[in-house]
């Protein structure tokens, strides 16, 4: 960006805030307007043409021409310019916002949007767009505020109305946000966007097809509406129809013109390539994660070069990154055995996992060099570095875990067929197999049924507790509690009104003790639940487990099974939210009168 010549301590800041940022994204499936619309622009021009300050004026103007020419760099320059002149501009600042947003600075942006609302008091659209960008920003009780300051403003305004519906929906006030949307729809009955909103609400309650008809009515309404498009693709793979959910994708991501949108859209086309099999193209997409402007992205800090796939890894020393969730850590260290084979017995390996997972992590891969990782926030960007990586004898590589996949799982038949690639204590696990002694007779089977997340958007993915009824139902069977989290109430439940008693074992923290609870799923006859992290421990360290899997689950990799884990039997959905057929088949499988198959016959 070209700098004015002339910097005054208000263009200095201004200035500051035109630097380079990271992005801090929404949900891409939220249609809530744009920064700096056709319409919000002329709007401005008008209110430009009212200015004394007549030197100021022809440079708005032209700022606004910029932006209305999608030049969001010049846009920029000529607002702070005008910045320099009369530092108490709101329009100034205004249109300076409207640029950085442009840009993907979102954390520069909200600052100016900020002083434009404190300068521009009446200018409702400035409270509208500040409140977007709370809300890209997860400052959804803000972006409340900011957003119910518009529709006072203009009420029964359609983007207004959607936008306050976002933030409640996502404030887990479902009900509220649907009152809110519809006598916006009635005032408005041509317009698309509270159709897609509503659609993402009655998505998260687990109401596919009530979400699929309202995503349909949007695009009749809007037929070049991207994110309603990509939307039902992702409706349509919760359906079971990865086909059809790809075929939208497409479409949604070649109209996608904002580029957080597009990172976004890819991801989700990652995952239902990955569900149809299609393997290392999946791969390639899922690098969109690891974008400045994708949400959430995590930033990686360390010395030396990161890794693409055609490096060359033997005798090289590289630093490894574990990355997302728990779970997806422990199961994308499925490819550690095969980067130490690359690397060579002159070759070095340093792992930054998750602190919880050292000990069993550094027991599992004694030649590697195992340490916690750290994540902090700079700047407004999330930034992971590995401490205990000195610079005295810094590795000459780094990789996220799940960049290696390209390289080391492009296909089914790169997975190994050897169960259990984790080392639990056998100590701890011989220790355990005499504590579940102690407990009920029967096969000792432990349970899990929830995430330790259960916000809106994910607690479609796990059934309610009493759809258990017929699994624990099974005679002959002792459950064991393994439930990290407040689960008293559930536990209760089934005393109460199942007549079943859960044990829970003794002496230890569910949510924290991995390595503890590594060996106690070794020490179990089987492991059985939704996927979440202590089922993946037990995967990955080969203990017998079954999982209850949604339809269009990217683990699974377009099989019947997880390549993850070749001894885990997987019991699927047929479509998202229709737990109890797929439930009733693992009672039947757990009851099976010549005993249960626990374990899955890998396939040669």
């Amino acid at each position: 960006m070209t700098r004015p010549t002339r910097t005054g301590e208000t263009s200095a800041i201004a200035l500051a805030a035109a630097q380079p940022g990271p992005a801090h994204l929404g949900r891409a499936a939220d249609a809530m307007g744009a920064a700096g619309t056709h319409d919000a622009l002329q709007r401005l021009n008008a209110g430009i043409s009212e200015l004394r300050a007549l030197s100021v004026a022809p440079i708005l103007r032209r700022a606004v021409a910029a932006l209305e020419a999608e030049d969001h760099e010049t846009g920029g320059r000529l607002a702070i310019q005008a910045l320099e002149q009369d530092e108490r501009n709101g329009f100034a600042w205004y249109l300076l916002a409207i640029s950085r947003e442009r840009a993907g600075d979102f954390v520069s942006s909200i600052t100016c949007y900020e002083s434009a609302l404190a300068l521009l008091p009446n200018q409702a659209d400035v409270a509208n767009d500040l409140g977007r960008l709370a809300f890209r920003m997860g400052m959804k009780a803000e972006a409340e505020k900011l957003f119910r300051h518009f529709l006072a403003a203009k009420p029964n305004h359609p983007e207004g109305a959607n936008n306050l519906a976002c933030a409640i929906r996502d404030q887990d006030r479902a009900e509220e946000a649907i009152e809110i949307l519809r006598p916006a729809i009635e005032a408005n009955p041509t317009a698309a966007m509270p159709w897609n909103t509503l659609g993402t609400i009655v998505t998260e309650q687990g109401e596919l097809e009530a979400a699929h008809t309202f995503f349909d009515e949007a695009l009749r309404l809007q037929p070049h509406f991207p994110k309603a498009q990509y939307n039902r693709a992702n409706v349509r793979l919760s359906l079971g129809e990865a086909e059809a959910a790809l075929a939208d994708c497409d479409v949604a991501l070649a109209g996608a013109v904002a580029q957080d949108e597009q990172l976004m859209m890819r991801l989700s086309r990652a995952t239902i390539l990955m569900e149809l099999g299609q393997i290392a193209e999946g791969w390639e997409d899922y690098e969109a994660r690891l974008h400045p402007q994708f949400s959430d992205c995590t930033h990686f800090q360390a010395l030396g070069r990161p890794w693409t796939p055609d490096t060359e890894l033997a005798g090289r020393s590289l630093l490894i990154f574990g990355e997302q969730g728990l779970g997806d850590e422990v199961m994308f260290a499925n490819l550690i055995p095969d980067v130490l084979e690359a690397l060579g017995p002159k070759g070095r390996l340093f792992l930054a996992v998750e602190t919880r997972l050292v000990p069993l992590f550094q027991r599992s891969f004694p030649q590697a060099v195992v340490g916690a990782h750290a994540t902090y926030a700079v700047a407004g960007r999330s930034v992971r570095v590995a401490p205990f990586v000195t610079d005295e004898d810094p590795p000459e590589i780094w990789a996220p875990l799940g960049s290696l996949l390209r390289r080391f799982r492009p296909s089914l038949a790169s997975f190994p067929h050897k169960a259990g690639y984790l080392r639990p204590d056998p100590q701890r696990v011989a220790h355990w197999r005499d504590v579940l002694d102690q407990a009920p007779a029967g096969l000792k089977v432990g349970l899990l049924w929830k995430s330790g997340l259960m916000t809106g958007a994910r607690r479609r993915y796990f059934s309610a507790f009493e759809a258990w009824r017929d699994v624990l139902a099974v005679p002959g069977t002792t459950f064991v509690n393994l439930q990290y989290g407040d689960c008293a109430a559930e536990l209760a439940h089934a005393q109460r009104d199942m007549g079943v008693s859960i044990w829970t074992p003794p002496g230890i923290d569910l949510k924290q003790d991995l390595d503890e609870i590594a060996a106690l799923t070794c020490a179990l006859d089987l492991v059985i639940g939704f996927p979440n992290a202590t089922v993946n421990l037990a995967g990955a360290c080969g203990a017998s487990a079954w999982i209850a899997s949604a339809p269009g689950a990217w683990p699974r990799l377009g099989s019947d099974h997880y390549p993850w884990y070749p001894q885990m039997r997987v019991f699927t959905a047929k479509a998202l939210g229709d737990w109890g057929p797929m439930l009733t088949q693992m009672a039947e499988a757990l009851a099976d009168a010549d005993g249960p198959a626990l374990r899955r016959t890998p396939q040669p």
